[in-house]
C-alpha cells in the first residue's frame, strides 16, 4: 500500500475488521428479528414473509383452552403468566384478576413443545420471570421454536395499570438466547366514544432508549384502535433499527373493523408487522389485502 506506514496500515486493518464486524452483527440482528417467519415458511405453515399470516390464538390460559387451541391451525400460543399465591408457589397461566389456574407453566410448555407450536408468554408480575425462565430452558435448548417474551414497560395511552420496572425486567431477561423475540410494550386504555389519544412522540423515544443496547430482536405491541393516531411515530420507531417490528393487536370490547388496518398495511414493511386479532378481523383484514385493496 503505497503511501502508508505499518502503523497507518495496522490502524486501516483494525478499522476494516472493525466496520466487517458490526455489518455481521448487523445483519445477524436482523436475521433474528425474522426468525418467527422463517419457522413457519421452512415448515410450510406460510406462504410467504408476510407476518400477517402468522395466526395467534390468544389468551390460552385454561387446560381445556390449550387443548382446543392446539388442535387448531394457529401458529402461535399467548398466554399469561403469574405466581401461585398459595402452595404450591409456581409459575401458573392466569390472567388478573385471577389467582390461580387449572395449568402451570410447566405443564403448558411441555404440551406446546410436543405440538411444535410458537410461544408467547406475556408476565404480569416480576415475581414470575425468574423462575418461569428457568423452566423455559429446557424448551429453548431443544427446540428451536419461536419464542416470544412480554411485559408492558412503561406508560402509553391512557394506561392505568402499573408497568413492570423496564431495566428489572430486561435485566431478568438479557441472558435468553439471542433469537428470543423480546415483547416491549406500553400500557394502555381506549373509551368508546371518546377523543383517545395515540402513542406519543415521548412515548416512542423513551422506548427506543430503553431498546437501543439489546442485542435481542423487539416487537413493540401496538393497540389497533390507537394506529390512526400514532402511524408517524410508529414508522419512526421501525426505521431506528432492523431488529424491531410491530405486533398489533386489539382489545375484547375495542371497536374496529378490517378498512381501519388496511393503510397500514399499504405503508409498512409486511414482514415487520405481526397482527394478534380475533380469526374473523384477521381473516377479513388478509381477504382485503388478497382483493387489491392495498
Amino acid at each position: 500500500m503505497h503511501g502508508c506506514s505499518n502503523a497507518e496500515s495496522k490502524l486501516l486493518g483494525v478499522q476494516r475488521r472493525l466496520t466487517l464486524g458490526s455489518t455481521v452483527s448487523s445483519v445477524a440482528r436482523a436475521a433474528a428479528s425474522t426468525m418467527t417467519l422463517q419457522y413457519f415458511l421452512s415448515r410450510g405453515l406460510i406462504r410467504s414473509s408476510d407476518a400477517a399470516e402468522v395466526s395467534w390464538c390468544h389468551g390460552v390460559n385454561s387446560r381445556s383452552g390449550l387443548m382446543e387451541a392446539l388442535s387448531g391451525s394457529a401458529h402461535m400460543m399467548e398466554a399469561d403468566v403469574l405466581m401461585r399465591e398459595c402452595d404450591p408457589k409456581e409459575p401458573i397461566m392466569a390472567h388478573p384478576p385471577a389467582r390461580d389456574s387449572d395449568i402451570t407453566l410447566k405443564e403448558w410448555l411441555q404440551e406446546v413443545k410436543e405440538q411444535q407450536k410458537g410461544i408467547k408468554l406475556d408476565f404480569k408480575s416480576l415475581e414470575a420471570v425468574a423462575p418461569s425462565l428457568v423452566l423455559l430452558e429446557e424448551v429453548l435448548a431443544k427446540t428451536n421454536l419461536p419464542v416470544w417474551i412480554n411485559a408492558d414497560v412503561l406508560a402509553g395511552p391512557g394506561g392505568h395499570a402499573q408497568p413492570l420496572d423496564p431495566q428489572a425486567f430486561l435485566s431478568a431477561v438479557r441472558d435468553l438466547p439471542p433469537h428470543v423475540v423480546l415483547s416491549l410494550g406500553w400500557t394502555t386504555g381506549w373509551t368508546a366514544g371518546m377523543d383517545n389519544p395515540g402513542y406519543s412522540w415521548d412515548m416512542v423515544r423513551v422506548m427506543e432508549g430503553v431498546c437501543r443496547a439489546l442485542q435481542h430482536p423487539v416487537t413493540f405491541p401496538v393497540r389497533a384502535v390507537l394506529l390512526a393516531r400514532s402511524a408517524p411515530q410508529l414508522r419512526w420507531l421501525l426505521q431506528q433499527s432492523h431488529r424491531y417490528t410491530l405486533t398489533v393487536w386489539t382489545g375484547q370490547t375495542d371497536t374496529l373493523t378490517p378498512q381501519d388496518l388496511l393503510p397500514y398495511r399499504r405503508g409498512f414493511d409486511r414482514s415487520r408487522v405481526y397482527y394478534d386479532l380475533p380469526p374473523s378481523l384477521r381473516t377479513e383484514l388478509n381477504r382485503g389485502t388478497q382483493d387489491g385493496d392495498v
